[in-house]
């Protein structure tokens, strides 16, 4: 399963994003269950990002999202916010190489 959100900053904020994601990126990555995360920046809006999160189920990213580690990453990150964050949980169907 791959968890697609999106995250719009105010441009002021973007740095302090930043920070946040490289104090926290690895013990996001150590979550049972978390096989791969990705952090995208959209090339025209440099305040808007994507992560990718690759998870074993569902479930797994339920634990995580109930864990002390999200709660405290996401109540630092939402204040940031310029635009209300959008989520997608998809499956990949297939994959050309």
């Amino acid at each position: 399963m791959i968890r697609i959100v999106k995250l719009t900053f105010r441009t002021d904020k973007v740095d302090e994003f930043l920070a946040i994601f490289e104090e926290s990126k690895e013990k996001i990555r150590a979550q049972s269950g978390c096989n791969r995360l990705e952090l995208l920046n959209d090339i025209k809006n440099s305040n808007i990002f994507f992560t990718y999160s690759y998870w074993d189920n569902p479930e797994s990213l339920e634990i995580y999202r109930n864990s002390d580690l999200f709660k405290a990453v996401w109540a630092k990150t939402k204040v940031l916010f310029d635009a209300k964050p959008e989520a997608w949980s998809v499956e990949r169907k297939e994959i050309l190489k």
